[in-house]
């Protein structure tokens, strides 16, 4: 007996469709980060300097990060704008003060799954378990950021090691570096460059405004669409993921997170994922915890992707890489989090489990945590200093 053929289905020219769609929103990514340099570049020295005057200060550097990432709602486009900014050859804005920029991102990413949390605030039983699934990843990034801020003013230990790392990058297995994102990126980049001076005749000033606007604009949109494509792509097999390999251990918790951030590009999507499965009491407070520690390595991806972007190749040599020590700068931040609060997982578990008690209580000192972290102590704080 014949086997009975199944109808052709449109799967596969719709796989391919997508494919094609996520690898040309990346490339418009990658175009922006770019842009931003190059624009940069041409706006000069004296512009730089005044949008980043505030990150003089290491401490509302910290702040910045916290507040732009807030209001963008995506620590990866914050940190790879900071990759742009700091790898721009012109760009006032070093390294050391870089790094605080990157772990204010940290912080600021994780107001979105607080806002998700919000959503089971009529059932209280369930809210408490959703602001606590929510806030232990704020307690973890403010915890790290706290016992890190003040050895990193110091010591200047993440930069090192981020320099290091770089070093290695550049020298991997001894052969010659070679940048293929440069090969298509920096030809499409400079055509428009001269474009906007050579055919139409704009100054200097006003191509490099272009360029900054449009290199934003195109960051911003290409990012969102590609995390909703991507999100789009897994989300119907992410509860199936959950429920195989999410509550074997703490380390299938860590790896999926990584793995479902690094799709999507994003740790607010993916800890937001978490925080209903929290609140219905399928997933635990403990397991949750290593799952949002992976989603801070994988949202790492995106800056460190947007860095080769900037990365300068001179006789087979990688030059001004100093885009990619940035990137690196924000994995190893977390990393050493990580390594800290892992093993001192009960003091962010408790943490949260006593915020969301609070706010169980009192629904408008929830509110008022929200704002205060994200938006009133960061302007502040900025306000105060300017």
């Amino acid at each position: 007996m014949s086997p009975v053929r199944q109808p052709p289905t449109q799967d596969s020219p719709r796989a391919v469709t997508r494919l094609v769609t996520v690898l040309l929103l990346l490339f418009g990514f990658l175009i922006g980060v770019k842009g931003l340099g190059e624009g940069f570049r041409l706006l000069g020295g004296d512009f730089l300097e005044l949008i980043f005057t505030t990150t003089e200060n290491p401490f509302i550097g910290l702040v910045v990060g916290i507040l732009a990432t807030t209001i963008v709602q995506s620590s990866s486009v914050t940190t790879s704008m900071i990759v742009g900014f700091v790898a721009a050859p012109e760009s006032p804005l070093p390294l050391a003060n870089a790094v605080p920029m990157i772990m204010g991102a940290n912080i600021g990413t994780t107001v979105t799954n607080i806002l998700v949390s919000f959503t089971f605030v009529t059932r209280k039983e369930d809210f408490r378990r959703a602001f606590a699934g929510a806030t232990v990843h704020d307690f973890f990034n403010l915890l790290t950021v706290l016992v890190f801020f003040p050895l990193e003013l110091k010591f200047h230990f993440i930069q090192r090691l981020a320099v290091v790392l770089t070093k290695v990058f550049e020298g991997v297995g001894g052969v010659q570096f070679t940048s293929p994102m440069k090969a298509v990126i920096g030809p499409a980049v400079h055509s428009i460059e001269h474009l906007l001076l050579d055919l139409v005749g704009f100054s200097k000033e006003v191509s490099g405004t272009i360029m900054l606007i449009g290199a934003l604009v195109v960051m911003f949109v290409s990012l969102i669409y590609l995390v909703k494509l991507m999100r789009s792509l897994i989300i119907g097999q992410t509860e199936v993921f959950v429920d195989r390999y999410l509550f074997r251990n703490d380390l299938s918790a860590f790896l999926l997170g990584v793995c479902l951030t690094v799709a999507v590009q994003s740790s607010s999507i993916t800890t937001s994922l978490a925080v209903p499965l929290v609140a219905a009491g399928i997933l635990s407070l403990q397991r949750c915890y290593p799952f949002t520690l992976g989603t801070n390595i994988g949202t790492t991806c995106t800056a460190i992707l947007a860095s080769l972007a900037t990365v300068t190749v001179i006789h087979g040599q990688a030059a001004n890489t100093v885009g990619v020590t940035a990137a690196f700068a924000h994995l190893v931040f977390n990393l050493f989090g990580i390594a800290v609060f892992y093993p001192l997982k009960r003091i962010p578990i408790w943490c949260a489990r006593r915020m969301a008690d609070v706010a169980t209580r009192s629904k408008l000192l929830a509110v008022i945590f929200v704002l205060g972290v994200f938006f009133i102590v960061p302007i502040l704080a900025i306000f105060l200093t300017r």
